[in-house]
C-alpha cells in the first residue's frame, strides 16, 4: 500500500512536465478555498471484525470546516496546502466526550484552471499529518489524551464558475486515512464550499 502511495505521489509532482506551456494569461494563478466539511470518522479502527457492515456502521459525524490555497503551475496542474479541523462532543449523561482532529496536508490538484471554464472537475492527492485529540470529562477524573500522525486526502469534486472571481464547490469527496496510536482509521470527508480566484 505505502509502495503505491508513493507512486501515485511521485507521479503527481511529475505531471507538469507533461503539459503544454501557455501564455500565463488564460488560467488563474491561485485558488483559494473556505468550506463546510463533514468527516465520517471510524470509531473501531483496529477492529478485526471484518464484517462489510462496519465500514458504515462504525463511523461518526465530525462536523468542521476546511481551507485551502493553490498556487496553479499550468492551467491543468496545481500545488496544493489544506487544513481541516473537525469536533464532535458527546454528552453520555455522567460525562461529557469532546474529540477534534486537524489536519494539515499538501499536494497536488488536477483541474481545467481556465478563467472560461464553468464546470470543473478536479482530482487531488494530498498527504502530511493529522493530530486528534479526545478529552472526557467526568468531572472527578478529567481524561485528556492526543496524538500525531500521517494523514492523506484522495479525492476530489465539481467546481461551478459564478463570476470571474468566485466558483461554488458543489462537492468535494475525499478518502482520509489518518494513522495514530499504531493503527489506521479509514475516514471520508465530504464538503461544500467557495472558491475564490
Amino acid at each position: 500500500m505505502r509502495k503505491l502511495f508513493m507512486a501515485a505521489l511521485l507521479m503527481a509532482f511529475a505531471s507538469p512536465l507533461a503539459f503544454a506551456q501557455t501564455t500565463g494569461d488564460d488560467y488563474n494563478k491561485y485558488d483559494i478555498y473556505a468550506g463546510f466539511s463533514h468527516n465520517r470518522v471510524q470509531i473501531g479502527a483496529g477492529n478485526e471484525d471484518p464484517e462489510f457492515d462496519d465500514i458504515f456502521d462504525e463511523r461518526e459525524g465530525f462536523n468542521g470546516f476546511e481551507l485551502a490555497v493553490k498556487g496553479n503551475v499550468s492551467r491543468y496542474v496545481g500545488i496544493k496546502g489544506d487544513y481541516s479541523f473537525h469536533r464532535r462532543n458527546t454528552d453520555f449523561g455522567d460525562f461529557d466526550l469532546e474529540a477534534d482532529i486537524h489536519n494539515f496536508l499538501g499536494g497536488v490538484e488536477f483541474k481545467d484552471n481556465a478563467r472560461e471554464t464553468r464546470v470543473k472537475p478536479f482530482a487531488h492527492i494530498l498527504a502530511g499529518v493529522a493530530h486528534g485529540r479526545v478529552n472526557i470529562d467526568d468531572f472527578d477524573d478529567p481524561i485528556s489524551e492526543s496524538d500525531t500522525g500521517f494523514s492523506a486526502a484522495i479525492g476530489g469534486g465539481i467546481d461551478l464558475r459564478v463570476s470571474d472571481r468566485v466558483d461554488f464547490r458543489a462537492i468535494q469527496f475525499d478518502y482520509n486515512p489518518n494513522r495514530a496510536n499504531g493503527t489506521t482509521a479509514h475516514n471520508f470527508r465530504i464538503g461544500v464550499g467557495v472558491v475564490f480566484r
